[in-house]
């Protein structure tokens, strides 16, 4: 049976803040104001203290012309993998189903 191994989480606010934001050199405030949302709540992401809604994904996605999709996935996998290092050991003690 194979072992569990998740890698380490990467939050989607590292990427935006990252690849996005340095290397635009933009803003938080600069990016919010253009999504129309409060600032507060791209320093939130940015800091990774929250995650990415789907409304912040549809305007994530139309600002950087990719899918609101591509920043959706980001947040699952960042969820999924956090939540596999809680549930290692419970994980690990589930015995697959065999073949039939």
């Amino acid at each position: 049976m194979p072992s569990l191994h998740f890698d380490p989480p990467v939050h989607p606010g590292e990427i935006l803040r990252e690849q996005f934001l340095e290397p635009l050199g933009l803003s938080a405030g600069a990016l919010a104001k253009a999504l129309g949302v409060p600032r507060t709540r791209i320093e939130r992401i940015i800091r990774e203290e929250m995650g990415i809604s789907a409304d912040t994904a549809l305007r994530l996605g139309r600002y950087f012309d990719t899918t609101p999709n591509v920043w959706l996935n980001m947040q699952t996998d960042h969820d999924v993998a956090v939540r596999a290092r809680e549930l290692k050991r419970v994980l690990e003690a589930i015995r697959p189903r065999a073949a039939a």
